[in-house]
């Protein structure tokens, strides 16, 4: 399936393999669902995928390449997630 995933920065293959397992099928897609809902409905699949991959899809969001986040971004993205997981854990 040729999808324009392809064309965003950060987005390789196996990332955007990953982004059609949740549904996620576009630009669009990523857009709606936004980076850190993908990243954390990637990793309730049971893949195991680093903080990277939080900072690819963001970074595929804004055209930045993820390694040019600056760290506030990333910590902020990263709380977000665990905030995410935290509010619907039914601990």
């Amino acid at each position: 399936m040729q999808s324009d995933l392809l064309e965003l920065k950060n987005l390789g293959n196996t990332s955007i393999h990953w982004l059609h397992t949740i549904g996620v099928n576009s630009l669009a897609d990523l857009q709606n669902k936004g980076a850190v809902a993908a990243y954390n409905e990637i990793r309730q699949r049971g893949i195991r995928v680093s903080k990277v991959l939080l900072y690819a899809l963001h970074g595929a969001l804004t055209d930045t390449h993820w390694n040019d986040l600056d760290e506030q971004t990333k910590q902020s993205l990263v709380e977000e997630a665990e905030r995410s997981v935290n509010e619907t854990d039914p601990a």
